[in-house]
C-alpha cells in the first residue's frame, strides 16, 4: 500500500549533507517525493510503500549525517499524490528562521587526503571541503543555509565542482562551499606590504619556512587572524608579546599531530578525543617537565592550550613546519580579533613580519574555543568555533528575550521556543573597538534569526556597557543579578528549573546591598532567588584598583584580621606600599571612601596570594588566583573558620584562617602547603553552610569554578550531597547571557509589575 509521510526534522541539520543523505536513502527504498531546507529546518514529503516509509524513518533517526543534530522529528502520514522520482528541492523561505545554524566543523580526514594526494586536483589547496566539514557560521550571510547566502556566493563554481555538487552520490553533493583551485578562494604571501606570487600551498610552505627563521606571522584563517610564531623559540615568544602587548596571559600553541603534543603534554583518553574532536577546541592539558616548549608561553602555568590544525590552511602550515606554533588571536591586546584583509595590514603590521591573506569573505568573527577536562566531562572556558551558535535546549518555551551578557567575557544569547542560541565569545567590553563586536553581534544574531525581542535582560551593574546598551533599545527591560544569572545559567543547563542552592563565587558581581557580592550561597529557580550566606565583607581599597593590584587585597584581610597590629608582621603586602600610600589606605579602608565591601572568593583568592608573596601585581584578570592554586601541594587539612548569623544570612567568617596563614608564614611552613590548605578551607565550610541548610545538591558557577582543584575537593569532600557543574557554557562570565535568558523568560508573564525586579 503506497503512503505519503510528511517529515519536518529542526535541529542541526543545515549544512551537514541532511538532504542528500534524505535523497540517497529515498532512492535506495524506492521513495518519491522530495526534501528542501527551510529557515525552520528541513521538510521532507516522501511517497511509497508503507514498509519501505517506516524503515526510511528509521534510518532518518538512526543513522544520520555525523555532522548533524536532530533535535526533533515531526512526521504524519497521507494519501499519495503521485511524485515520480525524488529531488531536492528549492529553499523557501518562511516567517521566521527557527533552525539551528551549524558551527564550524573541522577537515574531515577525506578531505585531508585530498589535500595531501599528489594526484588530487586539490593538492595543497587550503579550501577544501565537503558536505560532512567545513566552513558554517563563518560564512553564512542569512538564512537558509544556500551557497547564495554565504560569503561564497562571489564564487563561481568550474564544472567539475558543479558536476560534485549536483551528484546525489558525491560526497561535494550540496556542499556549499565546496570549490577547488580554478573556481575558489585563493590564499597568498604578503612581506613588507608587497603581495609575493606565492598562493595557496606554496605560500603556506613558505610562511612555514619563516617561522622556522623565527619570524612571526599573522595568517587569515576560519573566523579571523591568528599570530604565528615557533613554540619552542623564546626570543620570538618574548617579541610577539611585546608587540601585542600581552606580557603574561598564557598563549594556545597549535601542534602538527597529536603525537606532538604527546610527546609535551599528559593526555588521557579524553582529553585525546576532544583535541580529535569535529569541534577541535584548544584544550589545557598538564606539560611535562621535559618539554621543549618555551616558558614565555605560558609562564608560571602548568598547564598548555594545545590544539591541533583544524582547516586544511593550518594542516598545510603545520605539516610544512614540523613543529608547534603560538597561534594566538591576531589582534592587540583586549581588542577584538581581525577578520578582513586589509584591517589586519593596518592593525598587526607591527606586530608581524610577513602575512598569509586569503580572498574568502568572513561573515562574522569567530575565535577559538577553550575547555578542560575534568572528571571525564568537558568543562568549556570559551565557548566559540565548534560550538557557537548551537543552542541550550530548556524544558519550556520562552518569550523572545534578547540577553546582553555582562562586562568581562562577554555573549550574548536569543530565545526561540525552548531554544537559546547563544553567540560565539566577544570578549571584555573595555575598549571602543571590543564595544563595536558587541554591537555587531547583537544586531548579527537578530538579523540571522529574524529576531524581534520582547524584552531585553541586562546585569543590574548601572555601569556596564552591556546594560547601558540594553537600557537604550527602548524595550522592556529586566535586570537580573548578576549571580542570580550565574545559578540560572548551571541549572538551566541541567534542564533544572525548580529551586535549588547554588554556590555562585566569583570576583564581582552588582548586589542588591550596595555591595560586591561573589561569595554567594543562593537559593533559587529561574524567576527568583534568595541569598542564603555568604563569605564575610571586607573592603576592596580602591575599588577597581583592588582587583589590578592584590596587595590591596591582601592588605584589607590583614586589616580586617589584625587591626593596625598587621603593620608589625612586615608582610608583603604591607611592604608593597610606601609609607605614604599606607596612610591613604588604611584612611580608605576606615571610611569606606572609594573602598565598597566585597565578599567575593576570587578577591579572597587575591588577598591571601598577595599575603604569601605570589602576586602583588596583575597583567590580567584571576592571575593571582590561577598562581595561586598551581603552587598548592600538600596536607588536605583545613584552617579554622566560623560561621556566624548576620541578620537573615549565615556568614563564613574567614579571619581564623587569616590568623592561622599568617603563623604558618611566621613558622615558616611552606607557601605550597598553605595554598593547599586554603583551598580546603573554602569547600569545607561551603558544604558545612549546605549541611546546616539542609540541602544535598550543590549547583556551582562563577570564575572561581574554572579552579580545576577547587572544583576536585567539592566533588570529593560532598558525601552524600550531589554536585552539579558547567559542561556546555562557560562557568565565567561567559555563561551569565543564557542564566539571564532564563530569568527574563521566567518573569516575562509579569513583565509590567517586575521589569526592575533585583
Amino acid at each position: 500500500m503506497r503512503r505519503l509521510l510528511k517529515i519536518v526534522i529542526r535541529g542541526a541539520v543545515q549544512g551537514v549533507g541532511m538532504r542528500p543523505f534524505i535523497a540517497r536513502l529515498a532512492r535506495d527504498l524506492g521513495i518519491s517525493g522530495w526534501v528542501l531546507n527551510s529557515e525552520e529546518g528541513v521538510f521532507v514529503e516522501a511517497e511509497g510503500a508503507e514498509e519501505a516509509l517506516s524503515r526510511f524513518l528509521r534510518r532518518i533517526q538512526s543513522d544520520p549525517p555525523p555532522a548533524a543534530r536532530i533535535q526533533s522529528l515531526e512526521f504524519s502520514w497521507h494519501d499519495p499524490v503521485g511524485y515520480d522520482g525524488f529531488e531536492i528541492r528549492e529553499s523557501v523561505k518562511s516567517a521566521r528562521p527557527t533552525v539551528l545554524v551549524l558551527p564550524d566543523i573541522a577537515v574531515c580526514e577525506e578531505c585531508l587526503v585530498d589535500t595531501f594526494v599528489p594526484s588530487s586536483r586539490r593538492y595543497l589547496y587550503p579550501f577544501t571541503n565537503c558536505t560532512n566539514c567545513g566552513p558554517r557560521f563563518s560564512i553564512i550571510e542569512s538564512l537558509p543555509y544556500d551557497r547564495p547566502n554565504t560569503t561564497m556566493k562571489g564564487f563561481r563554481m568550474c564544472p567539475l565542482c558543479r558536476a560534485e555538487y549536483e551528484d546525489p552520490e558525491d560526497r561535494r553533493y550540496h556542499a556549499q562551499p565546496n570549490a577547488c583551485p580554478r573556481c575558489g578562494p585563493s590564499a597568498w604571501m604578503v612581506l613588507d606590504h608587497d603581495p609575493i606570487v606565492i598562493r595557496d600551498g606554496d605560500a603556506l610552505i613558505v610562511a612555514a619556512y619563516l617561522l622556522g627563521q623565527g619570524k612571526i606571522l599573522a595568517i587569515k584563517g576560519l573566523g579571523g587572524f591568528h599570530l604565528f610564531c615557533d613554540a619552542r623559540n623564546r626570543e620570538a615568544v618574548r617579541t610577539l608579546r611585546e608587540r601585542k602587548r600581552r606580557y603574561e596571559k598564557p598563549l594556545a600553541v597549535m601542534f602538527p599531530s597529536l603525537e606532538e603534543i604527546k610527546k609535551r603534554c599528559f593526555v588521557s583518553r579524553e582529553e585525546q578525543s576532544a583535541l580529535l574532536s569535529p569541534e577541535a577546541p584548544i584544550v589545557l592539558l598538564r606539560e611535562r617537565p621535559d618539554s621543549d616548549i618555551a616558558p614565555e608561553v605560558a609562564p608560571g602555568n602548568p598547564y598548555l592550550g594545545c590544539f591541533l590544525p583544524y582547516t586544511p590552511l593550518h594542516h598545510i602550515l603545520m605539516t610544512s613546519a614540523q613543529f608547534p606554533c603560538v597561534a594566538t588571536s591576531g589582534n592587540l591586546s583586549d581588542e577584538p580579533m581581525a577578520t578582513n584583509n586589509d584591517e589586519a595590514l593596518e592593525k598587526l603590521g607591527d606586530i608581524a613580519d610577513a602575512f598569509v591573506l586569503h580572498d574568502r569573505p568572513i561573515a562574522r568573527r569567530v575565535d577559538d574555543s577553550v575547555m578542560f577536562l575534568f572528571n571525564k566531562t568537558r568543562v568549556l572556558i570559551r565557548r566559540a568555533r565548534g560550538f557557537a551558535p548551537l543552542p541550550i535546549m530548556v524544558r519550556r518555551d520562552l518569550p523572545r528575550v534578547l540577553a546582553l551578557g555582562g562586562h568581562h567575557k562577554n555573549t550574548i544569547a536569543i530565545s526561540l521556543g525552548r531554544n537559546v542560541f547563544i553567540s560565539q565569545h566577544i570578549g571584555d567590553l573595555d575598549t571602543p573597538e571590543a564595544l563595536s563586536a558587541f554591537r555587531e553581534t547583537v544586531y548579527d544574531m537578530m538579523r540571522l534569526w529574524e529576531f524581534e525581542p520582547e524584552v531585553v535582560a541586562v546585569d543590574m551593574h548601572p555601569d556596564y556597557p552591556s546594560t547601558r546598551f540594553g537600557e537604550e533599545m527602548g524595550l522592556p527591560l529586566i535586570r537580573v543579578q548578576h549571580h542570580h544569572a550565574h545559578l540560572a545559567s548551571v541549572a538551566g543547563e541541567h534542564d533544572v528549573d525548580e529551586p535549588v542552592l547554588g554556590f555562585c563565587w566569583d570576583g564581582t558581581g552588582w548586589g542588591t546591598d550596595g555591595t560586591v557580592w561573589g561569595g554567594e550561597f543562593i537559593f533559587g529557580d529561574w524567576k527568583d532567588y534568595q541569598r542564603l550566606a555568604r563569605f564575610r565583607p571586607f573592603r576592596l581599597l580602591g575599588g577597581e584598583a583592588a582587583v589590578r593590584e592584590p596587595a590591596r587585597c591582601g592588605l584589607s584581610l590583614l586589616l580586617e584580621t589584625f587591626g593596625e597590629a598587621a603593620f608589625d608582621l612586615n608582610l608583603p603586602p604591607v611592604e608593597h606600599f610606601s609609607s605614604k600610600e599606607l596612610e591613604v589606605l588604611i584612611r580608605m579602608h576606615e571610611t569606606g571612601f572609594r573602598s565598597p565591601l566585597t565578599s567575593a572568593v576570587g578577591r579572597l583568592f587575591d588577598g591571601v596570594a598577595s599575603i604569601l608573596g605570589i602576586r602583588q601585581k596583575v597583567s590580567f584578570e584571576s592571575q593571582a588566583a590561577m598562581e595561586l592554586e598551581f603552587c598548592s601541594r600538600g596536607s588536605r587539612r583545613n584552617y579554622e573558620y566560623e560561621i556566624t548569623r548576620e541578620g537573615d544570612l549565615l556568614e563564613i567568617d574567614w579571619r581564623p584562617m587569616i590568623r592561622e596563614v599568617v603563623q604558618d608564614l611566621v613558622k615558616g611552613k611552606s607557601k605550597t602547603a598553605i595554598a593547599m590548605r586554603f583551598h580546603m578551607t573554602l569547600i569545607r565550610a561551603g558544604l558545612e553552610v549546605t549541611k546546616i541548610l539542609g540541602h544535598d545538591r550543590v549547583f556551582v558557577s562563577g570564575g572561581c569554578w574554572q579552579n580545576r582543584l577547587l572544583l576536585g575537593f567539592l566533588v570529593e569532600e560532598a558525601k552524600g550531597i550531589r554536585v552539579y557543574w558547567h559542561q556546555r557554557v562557560p562557568p565565567n562570565d561567559g555563561g551569565l547571557c543564557l542564566g539571564q535568558a532564563l530569568v527574563a523568560g521566567a518573569r516575562h508573564p509579569e513583565l509590567t509589575l517586575t521589569q526592575n525586579f533585583p
